[in-house]
């Protein structure tokens, strides 16, 4: 059986709400969870095979032509079975692009630590002496640009990320309190903690992957595409993923080269990467140069806004950054110019990483409206809440809700911000000068198109089953939890299975539509197994309570295996999006409050204290969404004071590609981070009212980093990330 809905209409019913086994939105743990930390989950490059090999990549060490390389030499070395090139090795290692690039005499290599080859052998050991020992020749070329604010870049315009409306210009003349200023961002990585790995296996019709992948459904076409095969041939297992952030979005440079190897030598080839290349032939985060401008009246409320950004991307390369995503409809401003850029750039592909778009463009538009709020005289929070929309002010749509209002009235309660807001550089203690911030959150809301499978058993146990993945962010435990909630089953009593493609498709996890999406989907399939259960007890489904592996209907109770009578009951549910997409304006919402001290000696930033309030629907775990919201801050914490990929301005590489030269903030960067979650119902969002949580922690985090450490030092970095030696430069206050 199936159950299909396209999401044309409202969820007016909340059906969740009436169910009687009371496990959803609780803080169940993570089901996955014993498994991991006792090293029973099995990771893609942990899976004992017969016959397994071991391949090594060999990046480029310079932007040219490939010439050639020793391969004999290498392939006379000990335990070395082959050392492979191929044409598809040598193409951008970029979101959603799996084309092998066009054949050339000499390949391309169009940015420093791309792949052109892999070395396999018997042994990792054997394999990594070998490609140490691999020499590409790599012919330079003339006139190539590494720099995005370089006058000699070609600069891209997108048509379709540009916006305007009414007279800025004028508007910024006219208007009693202005604010016109440039930030940059620096780029980041991923760093998830898995590095990307992969096992290729062909058995000379169909290929299987195991690999460390978010979007199965897409992937294995980005595969198949990849290798000239019909994805139907092409499986691919990700039963548990050590982190992605939109790095393991698209098909990356070890899995082509894996499948590869494996359909040449005709046996296993396993290849990792090593985090240097991880940060390097997988897509990194654009950096950025945004300028904010502000216009006011004297009581402070916008008349108009304007958001232009500077991205990066390789020639050619589709994506680009929406760091101008939010802006349209997070604050009033008849007035409107939103313009966005695209560098074409020699440095390493940019894609989707951490919260693309509001990562990037929150904590600028945060940081202006703070410069705002100071020339204004008004007091930051009570500036947000008088320029909060009633409708999206650049399409004239209603919102499904805006919350934002809530998140930042009741995060300055907790946090206590009315006794603890002050003048910039007005409080110390001994050397370190103290102060608070605050800025606003906003994710925008997707849903997209999943199928999952659940299956009552004759035992009256469940089952769920799709190719949706769990990137450590808890969809093992969140599906389980709606099905038992549908189905009125202990926790315990329902199994799920993620993460293969011969299973239904699901959404995928990225852009924070995972929970939604698919959750969406097994509640789909568990109404109509529901529908079917009242049928053979003769009342309307609404009139059925299952609880506790018991069904109960006109004052009966009946065992659910006595319902069954034997027969299992599966159903594949089956959600797309509909006309409720572009009716209304969704996103999700919340606020950040965070208390710094800053060093008058060292220029050290220490962060004290940050609360983040947020709303994203119905909270469906509280456990893991919370986990959720901690993750996003730390990430907030490292934008503003440590994260930046360095690139060499000679060739482009990347100076620090390792975690003991890029910072990540660690236990002594993060204080004890604060959480409230506010539980509401968006009809709008989906069968199951729920909303996208995952990314909505980090847009804007940095901004209340920053915003404070203005408020403690009177000092306004507009380069992230607020580094001591950007303070010390800046000229703090004497310590006394």
């Amino acid at each position: 059986m199936s159950a299909h809905l396209r999401m044309d209409q409202p969820a007016r019913r909340h059906r969740l709400d009436e169910m009687a086994q009371g496990v959803l939105g609780k803080g169940a743990p993570r089901k996955d969870g014993p498994l991991k930390v006792s090293g029973e989950a099995t990771y893609a490059a942990e899976w004992q095979i017969a016959g397994l090999t071991y391949g090594v990549l060999v990046r480029a060490g310079a932007v040219g032509t490939l010439r050639g390389m020793n391969r004999a030499e290498v392939e006379a070395m000990p335990g070395v079975l082959a050392v492979v090139e191929d044409e598809r090795f040598v193409r951008n290692s970029a979101q959603g692009t799996a084309d092998a690039a066009p054949v050339q005499d000499l390949p391309t290599i169009d940015y420093v630590g791309q792949a052109v080859a892999l070395v396999v052998a018997e042994s990792f050991e054997a394999a990594r002496h070998a490609a140490l020992a691999l020499r590409p020749e790599i012919v330079p070329r003339e006139g190539i640009v590494f720099d995005p604010e370089s006058p000699d870049a070609v600069v891209d315009v997108p048509q379709d990320d540009q916006a305007s409306q009414g007279d800025l210009d004028k508007a910024m003349a006219e208007a009693a309190h202005t604010v016109d200023v440039v930030y940059r961002t620096a780029p980041h990585s991923a760093v998830a903690m898995e590095p990307h790995a992969s096992i290729a296996q062909w058995d000379g019709t169909t290929l299987t992957l195991r690999g460390s992948y978010q979007m199965l459904k897409y992937n294995r076409n980005e595969l198949a595409d990849s290798l000239g095969l019909d994805p139907g041939d092409v499986r691919i297992l990700s039963p548990y993923v050590g982190g992605g952030f939109g790095s393991k979005l698209g098909i990356a440079a070890e899995a082509v080269a894996a499948s590869v190897a494996a359909m040449r030598l005709g046996r296993p080839v396993s290849v990792a990467m090593t985090r240097p290349q991880t940060m390097e032939a997988v897509y990194r985060r654009t950096e950025s140069r945004q300028r904010v401008r502000l216009a006011a009246d004297a009581g402070g409320r916008l008349v108009g806004i304007g958001h232009e950004a500077l991205v990066s991307n390789l020639p050619d390369e589709a994506f680009s950054e929406p760091v101008t995503q939010s802006t349209p409809f997070l604050y009033r401003g008849e007035h409107r110019q939103i313009v966005q850029k695209v560098a074409r750039i020699h440095r390493p592909a940019t894609g989707s990483v951490r919260s693309p778009g509001e990562a990037l463009g929150m904590p600028v538009v945060e940081n202006a409206m703070d410069e705002l709020a100071v020339a204004a005289g008004i007091d930051p929070v009570a500036l947000r809440l008088m320029n909060i929309p009633e409708v999206d002010p650049s399409e004239g749509i209603p919102y499904s809700s805006n919350t934002l209002a809530e998140a930042l009235r009741r995060g300055a309660e907790a946090f206590g911000w009315a006794e603890r807001a002050r003048p910039p550089a007005s409080c110390r203690e001994g050397e370190w000068l103290l102060g608070v911030g605050v800025a606003s959150a906003s994710r925008v809301n997707n849903l997209m198109e999943a199928k999952a499978r659940v299956t009552l058993a004759p035992d009256g146990r469940a089952h769920v089953e799709t190719d949706m993945t769990d990137i450590g962010t808890g969809t093992y435990t969140i599906l389980s939890q709606i099905a038992a909630e549908m189905l009125g089953l202990e926790l315990d009593h329902v199994a799920t299975t993620l993460g293969d493609t011969d299973l239904p498709a699901g959404s995928g996890s990225g852009g924070s539509w995972g929970a939604s999406s698919v959750g969406s989907a097994v509640y789909l399939a568990c109404e109509a197994i529901r529908r079917e259960l009242a049928g053979r007890l003769g009342v309307p489904e609404t009139e059925l309570t299952l609880t506790d592996g018991t069904a109960i209907a006109g004052n009966r109770r009946t065992p659910l295996r006595e319902v069954l009578g034997g027969e299992a009951l599966s159903v594949v549910g089956h959600l797309e999006p509909g006309a409720t997409d572009g009716a209304v304006r969704q996103a999700s919402w919340g606020a950040y409050f965070c208390e710094v001290a800053v060093s008058a000696v060292t220029g050290e930033t220490r962060v004290r204290q940050m609360h983040g309030t947020f709303a994203a629907g119905r909270i469906l775990n509280h456990q893991t969404a919370r986990s959720q919201c901690l993750g996003g801050m730390t990430w907030g914490i490292g934008m503003a004071l440590t994260e930046a990929l360095i690139h060499d301005p000679r060739d482009g590489h990347i100076v620090n590609h390792d975690l003991a030269e890029y910072h990540i903030p660690v236990n002594l960067d993060v204080p004890q981070l604060e959480v409230l979650l506010l539980d509401e119902r968006d009809d709008w969002a989906n069968p199951i009212q729920s909303k996208g949580i995952g990314e909505l922690g980090f847009c804007g985090a940095a901004a209340a980093v920053t915003n404070a450490i203005f408020n403690a030092t009177g000092i306004r970095v507009r380069d992230y990330p607020v580094t001591l030696d950007r303070l010390l430069a800046a000229g703090l206050p004497d310590p006394d």
